[in-house]
């Protein structure tokens, strides 16, 4: 088990803040622990039918496999699935919290919408839609007025929030 593996199994806060100390996105990490960062938490996912410990405990996550705007390969990453209900029933949707720049999985939807989603023990083909213009702004308008962690996420950068709607069946 990596140092980083063991710190996220460690941590059971519930992480209620952008800038809670203890969660993962402001921990520092070494380029090797960031390069595999993603590979503990995909295998947890699977192990235990989507549930995952540490500092994700709780959350709803999906694992989305998208290709690569570039390479044309393969990539998947584990997000936080967020819901936003309306008169038609929900929107799921996902964000990222990278400040540096958007995540290579906004960049790969962006170019080709069509995705695998791996949602509990289930994997679906879907689309992940990245929103732009009229319909983004509306969209962030109320996903930043009913998450604060994406408000406070929004607060510390000068890009516009990477959004981004799930569409899967069962």
């Amino acid at each position: 088990m990596s140092e980083n593996e063991s710190a996220m199994s460690e941590s059971t806060t519930e992480i209620t803040s952008y800038d809670d100390p203890d969660a993962p996105w402001n921990q520092e990490y070494t380029e090797a622990e960031m390069a595999n960062w993603n590979d503990g938490v995909i295998a947890e996912f699977r192990q235990n039918q989507g549930k995952v410990g540490g500092a994700y405990e709780g959350g709803e996550l999906v694992l989305l496999t998208t290709t690569g705007a570039k390479s044309g390969k393969q990539h998947m990453v584990p997000l936080g699935l967020l819901r936003r209900p309306t008169e038609a029933g929900e929107v799921l949707y996902v964000s990222s919290f990278i400040e540096g720049k958007y995540p290579a999985w906004f960049y790969n939807a962006k170019k080709n919408s069509q995705v695998t989603i791996e949602h509990g023990a289930e994997t679906f083909q879907g689309t992940c839609k990245v929103l732009e213009g009229e319909e983004y702004d509306e969209f962030a308008a109320w996903a930043l007025g009913n998450n604060p962690m994406l408000a406070e996420y929004q607060a510390k950068v000068d890009r516009p929030l990477p959004l981004a709607v799930l569409t899967f069946g069962k």
